[in-house]
């Protein structure tokens, strides 16, 4: 019986901030502070402010750090239920077919059916395709642009030696490729 026991002892602030965070008072004061000469920042649920050069939130009563790199976080994780089912995402397919529908496999193959039996799985089919093709060439006019920004004064051979190349690259007719490639894969699209 005495292994049930809680062995912390609490202090009075702990069960204060538990008081405040259960009322909704995130930021209320659990204790008093003396000779603290700073001016007091009070922040509600959501504000967003700058300290130090870096910028804070509070969600869910807890102060958190905003970086650069918090949208593709939040876009890369996967939950762990379903949004649109509400079931727990543990199957092996259920990570590539979220991230690219935003459900688990279960419910893209249940929406697929339901295309099917609509008769509208040769549209949608058509619309994937579609969108494949358009973001290659979006890729592949980005890489040629990348390619011909780059310099093309010196490169390092196989054997490790310094080459210098003299010469431009003629953007004319790099572009008339481009546009050879663009066109032959719009011809591609349905």
């Amino acid at each position: 019986m005495k292994d049930n026991v809680l062995k912390k002892d609490f202090q009075e602030r702990d069960v204060q901030r538990l008081r405040n965070l259960i009322q909704g008072k995130q930021g209320e004061k659990t204790r008093s502070s003396v000779g603290f000469s700073k001016a007091d920042e009070f922040h509600a649920e959501g504000d967003i402010w700058e300290s130090d050069g870096r910028t804070w939130t509070i969600k869910d009563g807890i102060k958190q750090n905003i970086t650069k790199l918090d949208k593709a976080k939040k876009a890369h994780v996967m939950p762990l239920l379903c949004p649109k089912c509400n079931r727990v995402m543990k199957k092996r397919n259920d990570k590539q077919f979220y991230n690219i529908h935003k459900m688990c496999f279960d419910c893209v193959i249940d929406f697929e059916a339901d295309l099917k039996k609509q008769g509208k799985w040769e549209e949608y089919e058509r619309s994937i395709k579609n969108d494949e093709i358009d973001n290659k060439i979006k890729e592949f006019k980005l890489w040629i642009k990348e390619k011909l920004e780059e310099g093309n004064g010196s490169f390092v051979s196989e054997s490790g030696e310094v080459e210098k190349w003299v010469g431009k690259v003629n953007k004319d007719k790099v572009e008339a490729y481009v546009q050879q490639v663009v066109e032959y894969l719009e011809s591609l699209k349905q």
